[in-house]
């Protein structure tokens, strides 16, 4: 593999990439109404995309389940607490009952997804911007350090049969820039929560990938230039955020 081979993507990566820092920044710093719109944006997408690539030969229609699931997302900021989780999980529900086959993989990663938007949106509301960012800055460290560890160090596969790009040497290089931002963040207490969520997030990733070599494609969408689709891109962020999620809600998260 010469040197354009390798490194090829990355322009377009990192111009992409630019264009998601800003607005991302943007709504996480407005909060309230203006994250909860983004947020459903991108749960919308990501649902979309989910649909095409596993509803193909059934009844199921992409663009509404796209748009039902951001519908959804949105109004729970309007929701009662007791409608807001039925009401997500009932978007993966309605795709699963009309697709002809994986309705339980379909069934349970869109839930996922549902659950992952709306734990961010939480997890904003009520610990505030600060997590947010110490959040997405564990994520992208993580696929920062994999990328570039995996492409100068190579070495063995971490899980060749579901994601054959992945190598052991990015992997750990991932749980250690991880690790480095949660020193930032809050010390001691966010070292290891970091640690976690990033091997969350690569758990993700390759959850994400499992679904496409199964449907027998490269990219989810081609809505991003150098990722591929929204589920490309953001299938480690919502592992993470759903792991943050659960966590919070059995354990509650460190004071920071």
């Amino acid at each position: 593999m010469n040197l354009g081979d390798k490194w090829g993507d990355l322009p377009a990566r990192l111009g992409s990439a630019a264009v998601m820092l800003v607005v991302g920044a943007g709504a996480i710093w407005l909060g309230g109404f203006w994250f909860h719109v983004l947020v459903a944006i991108i749960g919308g997408g990501m649902i979309w995309e989910l649909s095409r690539l596993m509803g193909k030969g059934s009844t199921l229609a992409a663009i509404p389940m796209g748009l039902l699931a951001g519908g959804v997302l949105v109004a729970t900021e309007w929701l009662p607490s007791e409608i807001t989780l039925p009401a997500l999980f009932a978007v993966a529900l309605v795709g699963a009952t009309q697709i002809k086959k994986d309705r339980l993989v379909y069934g349970f990663y869109a839930a996922g997804l549902m659950l992952a938007c709306y734990g961010l949106i939480v997890l904003r509301d009520i610990r505030g911007a600060y997590w947010v960012v110490w959040l997405v800055s564990v994520v992208v460290a993580t696929d920062v350090a994999g990328y570039f560890a995996g492409r100068l160090l190579g070495g063995p596969k971490f899980w060749p049969k579901v994601s054959p790009k992945k190598t052991w040497s990015g992997t750990i290089a991932g749980w250690f820039a991880a690790g480095f931002v949660g020193v930032i963040f809050g010390g001691t207490p966010l070292i290891i929560l970091s640690v976690l969520a990033s091997f969350a997030s690569q758990m993700g990733d390759a959850g994400e990938s499992a679904i496409k070599r199964r449907a027998g494609i490269k990219d989810s969408s081609n809505l991003i230039p150098g990722h591929g689709g929204l589920l490309d891109r953001f299938d480690a962020m919502m592992a993470a955020a759903l792991f943050v999620l659960l966590l919070g809600a059995a354990l509650g998260l460190p004071a920071v």
